[in-house]
């Protein structure tokens, strides 16, 4: 099964391994063989369940083994063992059992993003910006950020200790946390004034679309609705259908994005007639943490000419992952197509620049981009590239020490009526810029 995310049974050979030996014949020379490294890995296999220094655990190192082939593509592919593809799965579908956190790894430290909204974090008082130091006493330095998040998941109603760090505070602090079944609502929605709709949608899973049309719907209930301000700040990305059904609410024709491999287009994707949004004027707003299917939004809405968007570039993730299942209950998500907008500009490694730049400064200065990862692909067909050296400047915004206000990555939970003359400049310049473009003005 497939799923394309911008987030077939597979079999596999097994060599069976003899009596334990510390010197093997010389491989023959030649390259016919495509089995040839596989012979290499029995072999490494073979040295290292005898020679190591203590006991190994063979499945254990087959499974690295994989990893690291599949990890070794690009930043996005990765093979997911049973339990992580359990983990996976439940992320998609909205739910899952956790302490609720968004955290992303920066500079060394774990940072928190942002707690849920009614998770169990957020009631104990963890916040935006937070260092998580320790979980359940162990220090995170040196650790991988999926293993970390991994030990902070878990059954509903298990216990988990989180040491955090906080600016302004001297020490740590320990939260002693009980993980709940976290159901994370992908959309919310405001009504401000002049018959404004606020949308933020927070990734797209597999609930988004019927979430938006509910909270369309209930807006609506509500009065007319003659404008409407779509927020893909913060939003990673997600599920490429659910970004499709998105857009062609507010698409009444053209396309919606295409897909490009090994040089060729593979599909198109075009938006049907009618929608709840479609005889409204849009504004979108992004910013460097809006990723893969919020960035493709934002390109056809941009290329279509049916909204201004409003911020900063965004992260430039412009490829599909397909999700694979595969035997004993292990997935693989492979980067299989590139995305292209209906006009034909390359997303990855570049971006979706908006109309009007509103820079606002993020909490920690400027945040990597898909250009600054390891192994990234090229905008077009080529090899995976190394991270393009930073300025040293660019460390810390020039202006993130001025007066202006610190961004949080993500957009405020409860966005005012009236947003001019806020804290948040972007929405209040979106919002402006919607005002401008509602019909009778």
């Amino acid at each position: 099964m497939r799923i394309r995310f911008d987030l077939a049974a597979v079999g596999l050979t097994c060599f069976a391994l003899g009596a334990a030996c510390t010197h093997f014949p010389a491989a023959r020379a030649g390259g016919d063989s495509p089995y040839q490294m596989l012979g290499q890995l029995a072999r490494v296999l073979v040295i290292v369940e005898n020679e190591y220094v203590d006991p190994v655990d063979r499945e254990r190192l087959l499974q690295g083994a994989i990893k690291g082939m599949v990890a070794e593509l690009d930043p996005h592919s990765a093979y997911m063992p049973p339990d992580d593809n359990e983990v996976f799965k439940g992320e998609t579908d909205g739910h899952f059992g956790g302490v609720g956190l968004e955290v992303e790894a920066k500079d060394g430290a774990v940072i928190v993003v942002a707690p849920i909204e009614g998770g169990p974090s957020e009631r104990a008082g963890v916040q935006s910006g937070d260092r998580i130091v320790a979980i359940d006493g162990e220090p995170t330095a040196g650790q991988r950020l999926d293993a970390l998040v991994k030990k902070m998941r878990g059954a509903p109603g298990t216990r988990v200790r989180v040491d955090v760090e906080r600016d302004g505070r001297t020490g740590a602090r320990t939260f002693d946390l009980v993980r709940e079944e976290i159901k994370v609502s992908s959309v919310t929605h405001e009504r401000m004034v002049d018959d404004v709709l606020y949308l933020r949608l927070k990734q797209f899973q597999a609930t988004t679309h019927e979430e938006l049309l509910r909270a369309i719907a209930a807006a609506k209930a509500r009065g007319p609705v003659r404008g409407a301000l779509l927020d893909l700040r913060g939003n990673p990305g997600g599920l490429v259908d659910q970004a499709t059904a998105v857009a062609d609410e507010i698409l009444a024709e053209g396309g919606v994005y295409a897909t490009t491999r090994r040089g060729q287009k593979v599909e198109e994707v075009r938006a049907t007639p009618g929608g709840a949004l479609v005889d409204v004027p849009i504004v979108v707003l992004v910013n460097e943490y809006s990723a893969s299917a919020s960035e493709l939004v934002a390109g056809a809405l941009q290329d279509a000419g049916r909204a201004l968007v409003v911020g900063t570039p965004t992260f430039g993730k412009g490829s599909v992952q397909s999700i694979i299942e595969l035997p004993l209950g292990a997935g693989m998500r492979l980067t299989t197509m590139r995305y292209v907008t209906p006009k034909g500009r390359m997303i990855q490694a570049k971006g979706i620049e908006p109309d009007v730049s509103v820079p606002m400064p993020l909490r920690g200065g400027e945040p990597p981009r898909e250009r600054d990862l390891d192994g990234h692909l090229p905008p077009r067909d080529g090899l995976p590239l190394a991270r393009e050296p930073r300025p040293a400047s660019s460390a810390l915004s020039p202006v993130a020490s001025s007066s202006a206000p610190l961004a949080s990555p993500v957009p405020p939970r409860a966005p005012p009526r009236d947003p001019r003359g806020g804290r948040d400049v972007q929405l209040a310049r979106a919002f402006e810029l919607l005002r401008a473009r509602l019909p009778g003005r």
